[in-house]
C-alpha cells in the first residue's frame, strides 16, 4: 500500500479507535457511577422531606437557603462548624491555587470569586503556563543526561545490545517513578490525610501527574490539618517534580520507539528530527555537554566535540 494511503488509514483507525474508546468510559462510568448517584439523590431526598415533616420551614424557604449553601459551598466556604479555615485565600492557599494553575492540574475545589480574579486568573495562566513548559522542559534537558544518556551507554559498554539496552532502561526508570512518585507519596498521603487510603493517594497520584485535576481529592483540606501552609508547600514541590518526571519518562518513550522503529510504523515524526535543534541548543547549559565520555580514548579524545557529537539515542546503531 501506497506511504500516504497507509497514513491516511492509520490516522482514520486512531480517531475511530479514540471514538470507541471515550464510548466504553462513558459505559463503564455510568454503569458504575448512577447507581450510587441515584442511592445518594434518594437518601438525600429523604433527609429532606423528614426535616420539613419535624420542622416549621416550609419547602420554598428550604430550597432558597440550600441553594446558597452550595453556591458558597462552590467557592470553598462551608457554613459547616469548623470545616472552613479562616481563609482559603490566605498566602500559602493563593500560591496552591497558582500552581494548580499553571501546571494546568487545576483541581477545581477553589476558584476565583470576583470578576477581576477571573480576569487576572486569564493573564496569568496566559504568561504562566507555557512558562511552566519552558522550566520543565529545561530541566528535563538536564536530567537527560544522568538519568538516561549516561545509563543507557553504561549497559551498551557492559555487552548489551542498543536496543534491549533501551528496554531494560526504560523500564527500570518506569519502575523507579511509579515507587517515588505513585506508591511512596500514595503511603504518605494516606497517613496524613485522615479520610484518605492507600488507594485514594494512588488515585490522587495518578490524576494530579497526568494533569487531569477532577479535584475530588484534594490535599490540604481537612478542618484538622496541621501545618497545613507548610503541607501545601510540600505538595507543590512534589507536583513540580512528579510533573518533571513524568515528562522525562514520556520523552524516554518516545526516544526508545524511535529506536525500536515505531515511529516509523505509525507514521510519526523521527526523534532527530524533532529534537536535533532541541538537543544541539538545549534551554539551558548541560555542564555534562563537554565532558569527554569515558570509554573515549586515543586521537578521539583529543579531538574538538561537535555540535551533534553528544551521545543522544539518535547516535546509537539501530541495526
Amino acid at each position: 500500500m501506497h506511504s500516504a494511503g497507509r497514513s491516511w488509514l492509520l490516522l482514520t483507525g486512531f480517531v475511530l479507535f479514540y471514538v470507541i474508546y471515550l464510548l466504553f468510559g462513558a459505559l463503564v462510568f455510568s454503569s458504575i457511577e448512577r447507581p450510587v448517584e441515584d442511592k445518594l439523590r434518594h437518601d438525600l431526598d429523604a433527609l429532606k422531606q423528614e426535616f420539613l415533616n419535624q420542622s416549621c420551614v416550609n419547602a420554598a424557604s428550604l430550597e432558597h437557603f440550600l441553594v446558597k449553601v452550595l453556591t458558597a459551598n462552590k467557592y470553598g466556604v462551608s457554613i459547616l462548624k469548623n470545616s472552613s479555615f479562616s481563609s482559603n485565600w490566605d498566602l500559602a492557599s493563593s500560591m496552591f491555587f497558582a500552581n494548580t494553575l499553571v501546571t494546568t492540574v487545576g483541581y477545581g475545589h477553589n476558584t476565583p470569586l470576583s470578576d477581576p480574579g477571573k480576569a487576572f486568573s486569564i493573564v496569568y495562566a496566559l504568561i504562566g503556563v507555557p512558562f511552566t513548559m519552558l522550566v520543565l522542559t529545561a530541566c528535563v534537558q538536564r536530567l537527560m543526561y544522568p538519568l538516561v544518556l549516561a545509563p543507557v551507554g553504561c549497559l551498551q559498554r557492559s555487552g548489551m545490545e542498543p536496543r534491549p539496552a533501551t528496554v531494560l532502561h526504560f523500564l527500570l526508570l518506569l519502575v523507579l517513578v511509579v515507587l517515588f512518585f505513585f506508591v511512596a507519596p500514595a503511603a504518605v498521603f494516606s497517613a496524613v490525610e485522615m479520610t484518605w487510603s492507600f488507594l485514594d493517594g494512588i488515585y490522587f497520584c495518578f490524576i494530579s501527574l497526568c494533569t487531569i485535576g477532577l479535584g475530588d481529592f484534594v490535599p490540604g483540606t481537612h478542618p484538622t490539618q496541621k501545618y497545613r501552609p507548610l503541607y501545601q508547600i510540600a505538595v507543590m514541590v512534589y507536583l513540580f517534580v512528579g510533573l518533571m518526571m513524568m515528562y522525562l519518562l514520556l520523552r524516554t518513550f518516545h526516544k526508545m520507539a524511535d529506536l525500536h522503529g515505531l515511529t516509523t510504523l505509525l507514521q510519526l515524526p523521527r526523534c532527530e528530527e524533532t529534537d536535533l535543534d532541541e538537543e544541539r541548543e538545549p534551554i539551558v547549559e548541560n555542564g555534562h555537554r563537554n565532558q569527554t565520555p569515558s570509554y573515549v580514548t586515543g586521537k578521539e579524545a583529543n579531538k574538538p566535540l561537535e555540535p551533534g557529537s553528544q551521545l543522544t539515542y539518535n547516535t546509537i546503531n539501530k541495526g
